[in-house]
């Protein structure tokens, strides 16, 4: 099969990604307005002592959780409680389907506008959560680029199957810096890749320089870490709290919603799910629960490290959510 040539494939509507924040919050200020972020990962306290934080502040909290933008799934993503809620105000919480698509870009498009309208009342709104690539592309920017193409990507999948390690080579003709960051077994990004430079006139390496841009605030990051024995405590508690509270339930419940297409592959939904087929006992179910929010955690933490100007808050051996708010609002007093 011959090499596929651009002319064939480029979206000839499509010049540049042109950003997805809207007119006017682009353009540099005289002054960013500020955003607060409380990360940490999962399990280690955020909820509680973000409620304080919001009370303290008199604002609302905007949810950077890629788990509990789903509706119905609320004790298995840890969601804060009705009455949490309705003392402070939640944003990016219960917005669609669990057997709906979501993307970090379509989570960014809806976070700005809250964003400038808390500016608008006067507040500093506070982003919390522990999924690193929001807080990402919040504060370091996004790239989306063309669409996807699925016929362009069968045609080129095609290809690597009649010859293995043809799409390496052509992407090292046509865009050498992004080859140079993907290993050569890495089909999806090397197809993906190929796509960009297919559908425009640029390499996805030009346009990431060009258009990966952060939302224009002054993020003031205070992040909470303790000890990976206490971490993991807090872990196997909560998971034994909700395996109590009802997720095994909670599981059924969307299964029997919609089965064909029910999002079975989040942590503590696939090994029920897996309990509920018959294929492993619900004690086994537990464990693997617990081992994989374990993993889970270990990797937010590798995504924090990437993240710049984090001020962590050491909050080994502290249970109380007064107690972390107060060591939370003297770290933030000195930098708001």
């Amino acid at each position: 099969m011959s090499w596929i040539r651009k002319s064939e494939h480029r979206n000839k509507g499509y010049n540049k990604y042109k950003g997805i924040m809207p007119e006017g919050i682009s353009k540099q200020k005289e002054r960013m307005k500020k955003v607060v972020i409380l990360l940490g990962p999962t399990g280690v306290g955020k909820t509680g002592v973000s409620i304080l934080l919001a009370k303290a502040l008199n604002t609302e909290i905007i949810s950077a959780d890629s788990m509990q933008i789903y509706r119905h799934m609320d004790i298995g993503t840890a969601k804060p409680t009705i009455g949490e809620r309705a003392t402070v105000k939640h944003h990016m919480i219960d917005i669609v389907d669990p057997w709906e698509a979501y993307s970090t870009g379509k989570y960014i498009e809806a976070v700005v506008p809250i964003i400038e309208g808390l500016h608008r009342e006067g507040k500093v709104p506070i982003v919390v959560g522990g999924t690193g690539l929001y807080i990402k592309a919040m504060t370091r920017g996004i790239f989306s680029g063309p669409s996807a193409d699925r016929t362009l990507r069968e045609e080129l999948l095609s290809m690597e199957k009649e010859e293995k390690g043809s799409l390496y080579g052509h992407l090292k003709e046509l865009d050498p810096e992004a080859a140079s960051r993907i290993t050569p077994n890495d089909t999806r990004r090397i197809i993906r890749a190929l796509e960009v430079c297919l559908k425009s006139d640029s390499s996805m390496s030009e346009m990431q320089k060009e258009l990966t841009k952060p939302l224009q605030y002054e993020f003031i990051k205070i992040g909470l870490r303790r000890d990976r024995k206490g971490l993991y405590r807090m872990i196997e508690i909560r998971v034994d709290e909700m395996i109590d509270t009802g997720l095994v339930e909670e599981v059924k419940n969307i299964l029997e919603m919609n089965p064909d297409r029910a999002p079975m592959q989040a942590i503590g939904y696939k090994e029920i799910a897996m309990y509920l087929n018959g294929e492993i006992t619900l004690e086994e179910a537990i464990g693997l629960i617990k081992r994989g929010t374990k993993r889970y955690a270990k990797k937010q933490f590798t995504w924090f490290k990437k993240e710049e100007g984090i001020q962590w808050v050491d909050i080994t051996g502290i249970y109380d959510s007064n107690e972390i708010f107060m060591r939370v609002q003297h770290t933030l007093n000195e930098l708001l």
